[in-house]
């Protein structure tokens, strides 16, 4: 993977991976965990009346190769698709862990690097499939996004205060950028070419994203995927969730 793009090919990925693929014409990104066999977890809306017609197909379409592709627990976000399903003819990318400062700053968009570094493969796997059976709760498009689950599945990481941004660099971006214009309009004043005000700007951009990068916020707490549950009022009334049944692991083959 090079500094301008993570894009990789098929053979190069490996079980545990974070990987992603852009959808409506770079518009933004989709996330999962690639588990091995060609099947990748990740994490939707729940399909509802209003879900666009895009959404819809994505997770009700039959995938004429697997079986039990788009398999997920009922009212849960969390599905495991073929390779196939999961990229619907786009490119794959490979997101980054333990990325040196300098390389994530560089990296001007979001959603493509980290510098947390990842779990064992076998830790980060398990994450996937318990959530695959357990959910992960409600979809949020700033909080608890499709990047967010592959983060956690990645690291344990999960932030304390829920108030503010998730761990989404896509999130990050988007609020970032509009905040990094506001904050630097006012050096119009102080800084006769336009080069300028755009070069503080685009730096005050970066910097914001770096500084909610799970890797460096100090609001993080690592949670076992077993407490996940109950850390986040997810648990029923019952006593939380499952365990990972073999049904699901063999979903994996």
């Amino acid at each position: 993977m090079g500094l301008l793009t993570n894009r990789v090919q098929r053979s190069e990925i490996k079980p545990g991976d974070h990987i992603y693929t852009y959808r409506a014409v770079f518009a933004y990104s989709h996330h999962g965990i690639y588990v091995g066999g060609s099947k990748v977890v990740h994490f939707t809306r729940v399909e509802t009346s209003s879900t666009s017609s895009d959404e819809q197909y994505s997770l009700t379409a039959e995938c004429p190769t697997f079986p039990d592709c788009g398999f997920r627990q009922p009212n849960s976000g969390v599905v495991i698709s073929c390779l196939d399903c999961f990229l619907r003819n786009g490119s794959l990318y490979c997101f980054e862990y333990g990325v040196i400062p300098s390389v994530f700053i560089a990296k001007v968009r979001g959603g493509t690097c980290t510098t947390a570094t990842s779990d064992p493969v076998e830790t980060v796997i398990h994450r996937a499939m318990y959530l695959l059976q357990n959910g992960f709760g409600n979809y949020d498009v700033f909080q608890n996004n499709c990047e967010d689950f592959a983060l956690y599945c990645k690291t344990g990481l999960l932030i304390v205060d829920r108030q503010g941004v998730g761990r989404s660099g896509q999130a990050s971006s988007v609020i970032g950028a509009p905040v990094a214009a506001i904050l630097s309009s006012p050096l119009k004043f102080l800084l006769p070419s336009p080069v300028g005000v755009a070069t503080v700007t685009a730096g005050m951009y970066c910097m914001g994203r770096y500084a909610t990068d799970i890797g460096v916020r100090s609001d993080v707490i690592k949670v076992p995927v077993e407490d996940l549950a109950v850390n986040l009022g997810w648990a029923d009334n019952e006593g939380g969730a499952t365990n990972v049944t073999a049904s699901t692991v063999q979903l994996m083959k």
